[in-house]
């Protein structure tokens, strides 16, 4: 077990070395006599060996003396080091934050809060993981990011959750589809439409589908991956689709409109999912309440042409 020494005695017996005179010591430390030698002296007994030779006159360290000085100083300095940097985290000076988010999220809405952020802390390093709803729980169970941004679903149980924004669902066409003229659509004019599909495992196809149970859909047989490739399949006529409002961007290179859904049930929630278990970084506190204050909203409807 290490000794158990203060950072009181320390600086005692270093102004003492410095000053090589009890009385000038006592002063700097702003001790009385009497109360700065019985520090010293608990200092030798804790140590277990004379530290200073004493005489009427002078004060002069034994060799033990003269080795505990270094040792002394360089446990200051790296305590103050400690809490210099511990005061940096606290101001978010240093740091690390991670986030996990959908990449709907991470392409569209995401980037401009991370731009402000990095202005205001330039010394924290920012982590961005773009994952599908699944991935981005995943890495929040093993400990490597600090929150995700995702939809819901069915294993958010053991975690803390609550809405960021909704997510609004549009039809995305071509500007020459029957339905392309609406500004806004119900889900009944939904029937006859083709379908094209993203893949199950994705957050916005578990809601299209749960949108649509009832409807006369029909499925266009194409089922891709990635917005890109929807974007391209529906500007060559093969079929149209359905996808909230943070996706939109991807559709943007090709001549589509962007129809919304008329009625209020037609989002996906967008929620802001932690551990239950530990508090959150001063670095990461600070992302997510600047995370809140430009995330959190609720789209509004509209027509949008993408051309």
């Amino acid at each position: 077990m290490p000794p158990n020494i203060s950072t009181r005695q320390l600086q005692a017996f270093l102004a003492l070395d410095e000053c090589r005179h009890f009385t000038r010591a006592a002063q700097r430390c702003h001790l009385s006599q009497s109360a700065f030698s019985a520090v010293i002296r608990k200092l030798e007994e804790v140590v277990g060996a004379r530290l200073v030779e004493r005489d009427t006159r002078n004060v002069t360290l034994t060799s033990e003396g003269t080795l505990f000085a270094a040792v002394a100083r360089t446990l200051l300095a790296d305590l103050d080091a400690a809490f210099t940097d511990m005061g940096d985290f606290i101001a978010r000076k240093k740091g690390r934050v991670a986030i996990a988010a959908l990449p709907s999220l991470a392409a569209s809405a995401l980037p401009a809060v991370i731009a402000e952020y990095k202005r205001s802390y330039p010394g924290i390093t920012v982590q961005l993981f773009d994952a599908l709803s699944d991935q981005c729980l995943q890495l929040l169970r093993q400990g490597k990011v600090d929150m995700a941004l995702t939809a819901p679903g069915a294993s958010l149980a053991e975690f803390a959750t609550r809405t960021l924004c909704s997510d609004p669902f549009y039809l995305v066409c071509r500007h020459d589809h029957a339905l392309a003229r609406k500004r806004k659509l119900a889900l009944d004019d939904l029937a006859g439409c083709e379908l094209i599909h993203l893949a199950p495992s994705s957050s916005v196809r578990q809601h299209v589908d749960q949108l649509t149970r009832g409807i006369a859909v029909h499925h266009a047989g194409l089922e891709v991956e990635h917005l890109a490739t929807l974007a391209g399949l529906i500007g060559h006529g093969l079929g149209v689709s359905l996808v909230p409002e943070l996706t939109l961007f991807q559709f943007r290179s090709m001549d589509l409109v962007a129809i919304p859904l008329d009625t209020d049930v037609v989002s996906r929630p967008i929620l802001i999912v932690q551990r239950k278990e530990g508090a959150l970084s001063s670095a990461a506190q600070g992302m997510l309440e600047l995370i809140e204050a430009r995330l959190r909203s609720t789209g509004r409807p509209r027509r949008e042409s993408l051309g």
